[in-house]
């Protein structure tokens, strides 16, 4: 029983990282994105979000965001930390993706809980989150490559977990499957990073 209970925790772990925890990464990434055009447009695309109702926009955040986030983040932890990677004996491209998989979570839980105090919760103190937030965050050189790794770290643990889960799921079972997924996500990997490396360039 308790073999099922944990394959049924580790399917929905797999499964909030890509709905909705994923496209909640894309949709914030594209948000991003619009400091490319500039100051007045990327403030634009952020004020938007005001014309959501306060409490709505709470619910939406925790149900849609948050619980899934906390989830998928501690249940991650976990997994990293109990599992048995086989890069000393097997040193697979696939075996050093499980591996840098299971890294970039532990990581990501640190630099998103960093990401979210330096915005939502200043917000919450008061704080406008717009283009010069933003912009005076990243002027430390150091904020701007903790950024750089962080998003990084978010497209390739997308990617790479998007890949888990269509194994996971069963809806790639043969080798060829699997590897025509790998160069899919891998290109989805790419695409993401320069988009996220070059919307946070942007405030610099």
């Amino acid at each position: 029983m308790s073999k099922d209970r944990e394959f049924l925790w580790r399917r929905l772990h797999s499964l909030l990282g890509v709905i909705p925890v994923g496209l909640f990464l894309m949709f914030h990434l594209s948000m991003n994105f619009t400091a490319v055009g500039g100051e007045q447009a990327y403030n634009n695309a952020i004020g938007k979000m005001d014309l959501i109702p306060h409490n709505l926009l709470l619910v939406i955040e925790w149900v849609v965001i948050y619980i899934p986030l906390l989830f998928h983040a501690f249940y991650g932890v976990f997994i990293a930390f109990t599992a048995s990677p086989n890069t000393g004996r097997f040193s697979t491209y696939r075996n050093w993706m499980f591996s840098l998989q299971r890294f970039t979570g532990v990581f990501l839980v640190i630099f998103i809980a960093w990401h979210i105090f330096q915005t939502r919760i200043q917000k919450a103190l008061g704080s406008e989150v717009e283009y010069n937030m933003i912009a005076d965050i990243v002027s430390n050189p150091f904020m701007l490559g903790f950024y750089i790794v962080g998003i990084i770290s978010a497209t390739f643990h997308l990617s790479n977990g998007l890949w888990a889960f269509l194994v996971s799921w069963g809806i790639t079972q043969s080798p060829q499957s699997q590897k025509v997924a790998t160069y899919v996500t891998n290109i989805i990997f790419v695409i993401l990073s320069v988009v996220g490396v070059a919307a946070i360039l942007a405030f610099v």
